[in-house]
């Protein structure tokens, strides 16, 4: 009788793949969640100075806008929201008009700590919560050299 010679991967093989594969996995998907979180993040800060673009100069022409228009009440401005813009009441702490920034509740971003911020004439945009601003990252640009 003859005996038909088969190749195949052996158990070993197949663990040390896997081994490998599960390494990978554990710093990858950590490293990948960062990443989308700080886009999202760079996106909201996006919206916050285009939303402030437009509080400006609406307010300068009717005296004060109170409302964004649709579109430039999230972020990102078109697709589902990650974030939700709002105009907040006018004081003199923030220069006239404040504008936050906070993670829709079916988004992505809703469980993140440092997720809600706000951009006002006096501070530019921040994180929200003094808490939170000590853990987040800082949102102006740094000068270089």
């Amino acid at each position: 009788m003859t005996r038909l010679h088969t190749s195949a991967f052996t158990l070993l093989e197949l663990m040390i793949t896997l081994a490998i594969v599960a390494t990978l996995a554990v710093f990858a998907v950590p490293s990948y969640r960062d990443h989308v979180a700080r886009t999202h993040r760079i996106d909201a800060a996006s919206a916050l100075y285009r939303a402030a673009q437009f509080v400006e100069g609406a307010g300068a022409a009717s005296g004060s806008a109170s409302t964004l228009l649709p579109g430039m009440d999230q972020a990102p401005q078109f697709g589902a929201a990650v974030y939700r813009l709002r105009v907040l009441q006018a004081d003199d702490s923030n220069g006239g008009y404040s504008i936050e920034a906070a993670p829709s509740e079916t988004g992505p971003m809703r469980r993140f700590r440092a997720a809600r911020s706000r951009c006002d004439r006096e501070n530019g945009a921040r994180p929200a919560s003094p808490t939170a601003r000590a853990s987040a990252p800082r949102w102006r640009r740094r000068k270089l050299g």
